[in-house]
């Protein structure tokens, strides 16, 4: 199989929950060795990305059939998305089902009432973040799927992965992803195993600053085997799509799909650090991130413009929102020497970086200048930190306050790595 089918086959829709079938099957399902309804016994339903929580109520004579539900459920979820099954029983002490009617009976009681007309639809799933509360009356045998929001304390730790650092601009243009090429080689310098993962889905330009555009990865059990590039294990979308003129016209949903393939099936190495340089903006793929990729924290990059910073501004809020620890502001361009005439120049004017710094009590990493070398490394896919230009220092310095703040938190015990 080529690498192109195995991405289509990747990145296929197959591979989304699909939530009407998901109710199909819970509408469906008939307890073992009897005529009872599934639906009759739920009490509660959570999805949360493609795990499915459930609650039903049990008696005592169908403990023996628990095992066979949950596995019976787990394979027929498995085609509607559903990665994992966690079925929670409560297990009723006195009464039980009989016959056809639908009631609850303490034993030996028969049933006078005929059964309600059951429904035969369980309600649509929904979004707990975009649903309004209604006055509407809900069926207790029918409830609803709701689709809790995860927030950054409930989502897991990378098996392979002990810290995940987030570059982010809020505005394009600032020089983010040379940034984040340059700190990534830093760290490695310092002693640290670190990749770097390009998150800019629509524009994404790592390959070419690392030396590694045209390349494909291979892969290796339906996963993506990561490129190296000096020593970074390094994949982007970028690489998957053959050449550097093709657009990735893809809609919000399709590409924070693409962007957790690309988290989550990815063979990474064991790695101190992943580095992942974010697209502009406060869009689909940061509240992905936010709510499905354990981040360590953020580090802000921005010019001294005030332009610049109205949309740093934007991009700190949304990390104290969705409780991702923000590092430090990093000024790019700050200050400009003529190569001619050795004349000092603050371009895109003066104090941004300390602005945001005083305004968030937030850390300011460091300044870079504006400088052609910088620009021409990293077109030419030897990044500053590589070739040893005038820059490379005060990335080295930026890099040792963030391992200084790495450090700082307890390496986590349960780590499996």
């Amino acid at each position: 199989m080529s690498w192109l089918s195995s991405l289509k086959s990747v990145f296929s829709p197959a591979q989304e929950v699909k939530e009407e079938e998901i109710q199909q099957v819970l509408q469906q399902y008939l307890l073992p060795n009897s005529n009872h309804a599934l639906k009759d016994r739920i009490s509660q339903i959570n999805v949360q990305g493609r795990v499915l929580q459930i609650t039903i109520n049990t008696y005592p004579e169908e403990a023996d059939h628990l095992q066979q539900i949950h596995d019976d459920l787990a394979d027929a979820l498995e085609k509607c998305g559903i990665q994992e099954l966690n079925m929670h029983v409560i297990q009723q002490k006195t009464g039980h089902k009989v016959g056809g009617c639908g009631h609850n009976h303490a034993q030996g009681e028969s049933c006078s009432s005929p059964a309600k007309p059951e429904k035969t639809n369980l309600p649509p799933v929904m979004d707990a973040a975009a649903s309004t509360q209604t006055e509407t009356e809900t069926d207790p045998n029918n409830p609803p799927i709701a689709k809790a929001a995860p927030q950054q304390r409930d989502v897991p730790k990378h098996p392979r992965i002990q810290n995940v650092i987030l570059v982010s601009s809020g505005k394009g243009g600032v020089g983010k992803s040379t940034t984040t090429v340059n700190l990534a080689l830093a760290l490695q310098q310092l002693g640290l195993k670190v990749g770097v993962l390009d998150a800019d889905i629509y524009g994404p330009s790592i390959p070419t600053m690392l030396g590694n555009a045209g390349k494909t990865p291979m892969i290796e059990a339906e996963n993506f085997v990561p490129l190296d590039a000096y020593g970074l294990a390094v994949l982007s979308i970028g690489h998957l799509t053959g050449d550097n003129n093709t657009p990735v016209a893809w809609r919000g949903p399709k590409a924070t799909g693409a962007l957790m393939q690309l988290f989550n099936q990815t063979l990474w190495p064991d790695l101190d650090v992943l580095m992942i340089d974010m697209p502009p903006g406060t869009g689909d793929i940061q509240l992905t991130l936010a709510q499905r990729i354990p981040v360590t924290g953020a580090v802000i990059v921005t010019t001294p413009q005030n332009v610049a910073l109205l949309d740093a501004t934007k991009g700190i809020e949304l990390f104290n929102r969705v409780h991702i620890p923000v590092m430090g502001v990093i000024e790019n361009m700050s200050t400009h020497i003529c190569s001619n005439c050795g004349f000092e120049e603050q371009i895109f004017g003066t104090g941004g970086g300390d602005k945001l710094s005083e305004q968030y009590h937030i850390p300011l990493l460091g300044r870079l200048p504006l400088d052609a070398a910088i620009r021409e490394n990293a077109d030419a896919g030897q990044p500053s930190v590589i070739v040893g230009d005038a820059a490379a220092e005060s990335y080295l310095a930026i890099a040792e306050k963030i391992v200084a703040q790495l450090t700082k938190s307890d390496k986590d015990k349960n780590r499996i790595f």
